[in-house]
């Protein structure tokens, strides 16, 4: 019976996937959520590789916008992005911040993932900053078609658990009524 032994790799291969991918942490147009920024601080620290902060903005296709004016960010929400990247920093962690403006900022995410290789996408928007249901797709087809892992927000902010279940009861109770006279 022939056997093939294998004495295993001449070079440490325990480090060479994790060489060169950086975490990204992104958002569209609102601030970052806190414990997503925690989550992206932590994992750049501890995995020694570097941060990429990314605000992916929608825009229209105007004219403006292709020659460079499409986009003015508030000072507020310049500030409340600028947290992560000095947070950190002031923890030795190598940091790039980027402004993504698109007509389909999701499709652009999904791109620049794509030629960045990360090896966390962290998709950490402010939700009750945003619209769920925009939210809600954004995750999924981030989920679906990056090649990478994906972090986001398992749970829904209180004040949208609270107005949903708010509006359920009475469209459970509307739909028991219905059902009850046919």
């Amino acid at each position: 019976m022939l056997t093939v032994r294998r004495n295993g790799p001449r070079e440490d291969v325990s480090f060479v996937s994790a060489a060169g991918r950086p975490i990204v942490l992104a958002t569209l147009d609102v601030p970052f959520a806190e414990e997503a920024t925690v989550f992206a601080v932590d994992t750049a620290v501890e995995s020694g590789q570097p941060l990429v902060v990314v605000n992916v903005v929608e825009i229209a296709p105007t004219h403006w916008s292709l020659v460079g004016y499409c986009y003015i960010e508030r000072e507020e929400l310049q500030r409340e992005l600028r947290k992560p990247a000095e947070l950190a920093h002031s923890l030795a962690v190598r940091v790039e911040r980027l402004r993504v403006c698109s007509p389909h900022p999701v499709d652009a995410l999904l791109e620049l993932a794509a030629e960045r290789k990360p090896g966390v996408l962290v998709f950490g928007p402010d939700r009750s900053r945003m619209r769920r249901r925009r939210y809600e797709r954004a995750a999924r087809r981030l989920s679906e078609r990056a090649g990478c892992l994906v972090w986001t927000s398992s749970d829904a902010p209180p004040e949208h658990v609270d107005l949903a279940l708010r509006r359920q009861g009475p469209r459970v109770a509307l739909t028991s009524v219905l059902r009850r006279k046919r």
